[in-house]
């Protein structure tokens, strides 16, 4: 069985972090885009103009494929990468965090800043609702209008989601459903007659 769910975050949550008078507040954040994920960092950046550091780091997708992580200034891979470490290990995807670093007066060294980093980052996640969505898949199927009610009959057994359907002479129905039952679905409906898939 081809694992189709991943985890995410319902909503923005938010952690708190000190360390020798330096202050991090971390933000976890549900984002689905690089465009969402710049969009974030720069109203943060904006929000908390008057601190030293706004590092970050994201994952995205259900295959957990794209991700990057910044430092911003900081000494490389001391905040962007203990960061991503965390999203790692919570095994979350579409997720977005920013940690804001209010300077204390006193260096913390590189492994006092990756442990601040990394503690900010789980703050926010452990202050976060994790939610585990399913990959799904869309198929859009084409039939005559009397073989409506075979459809309708595999529809109801296999339980997709009805994005979208157009009744005609012909009809087009576009159904979400989890992928691990999408190739089920898939030869299901291919049976019924005048029907085809459109890719």
């Amino acid at each position: 069985m081809m694992d189709d769910t991943y985890k995410t975050i319902k909503d923005i949550s938010e952690g708190y972090y000190t360390e020798k008078r330096s202050r991090f507040i971390s933000y976890a954040i549900p984002v689905r885009t690089v465009e969402e994920v710049k969009r974030y960092v720069a109203e943060y950046r904006k929000r908390y103009y008057d601190a030293r550091h706004v590092c970050w780091a994201y994952m995205l997708g259900a295959d957990r494929q794209v991700f990057r992580a910044n430092d911003d200034g900081e000494p490389s891979s001391t905040a962007g990468k203990p960061i991503l470490g965390q999203i790692n290990s919570n095994e979350l995807t579409d997720i977005l965090i920013v940690v804001v670093r209010y300077f204390g007066g006193i260096e913390l060294g590189t492994s006092g800043l990756i442990v601040a980093y990394r503690t900010a980052a789980a703050e926010a996640i452990s202050a976060a609702e994790v939610e585990v969505r399913t990959v799904d898949e869309d198929i859009t199927v084409v039939f005559e209008y009397p073989y409506l009610n075979g459809v309708m009959r595999i529809v109801k057994e296999d339980n997709p989601t009805i994005v979208s359907q157009k009744f005609d002479m012909d009809c087009e129905m576009t159904l979400r459903i989890r992928k691990s039952a999408a190739e089920r679905l898939r030869q299901r409906l291919s049976k019924v007659e005048t029907a085809y898939i459109k890719d």
